[in-house]
């Protein structure tokens, strides 16, 4: 069986500041705000039908991975991206700290 994790494509429209997988008749996002050098990661919404599947670690990649390229910061507002970069010490680079 295929994961979704690994095939489902991720929709990035920044226009809305989000970031979106479409499947099933479902949408589940992530949503973020632009602040000069940082994107601040405001929300994350995975429709009870797609949750157990890793639809929202793929959408917290992409955003997290777009941070990256793009030479952004983050400031995870949202609990499930603060939780997420918690435990995955590759993206605690991307942080930003406020002094």
């Amino acid at each position: 069986m295929t994961n979704p994790d690994d095939t489902l494509e991720v929709h990035h429209d920044p226009d809305t500041g989000r970031f979106e997988i479409h499947t099933g008749g479902h949408t589940a996002v992530l949503e973020y705000t632009r602040k000069e050098r940082a994107l601040v990661f405001t929300h994350t919404g995975v429709p009870p039908a797609l949750e157990g599947q890793g639809i929202g670690s793929r959408l917290l990649r992409a955003g997290l991975d777009y941070a990256r390229g793009s030479g952004l910061q983050v400031v995870p507002l949202c609990s499930f991206m603060a939780a997420y970069i918690q435990r995955h010490p590759e993206y605690q680079d991307l942080v930003e700290i406020h002094t």
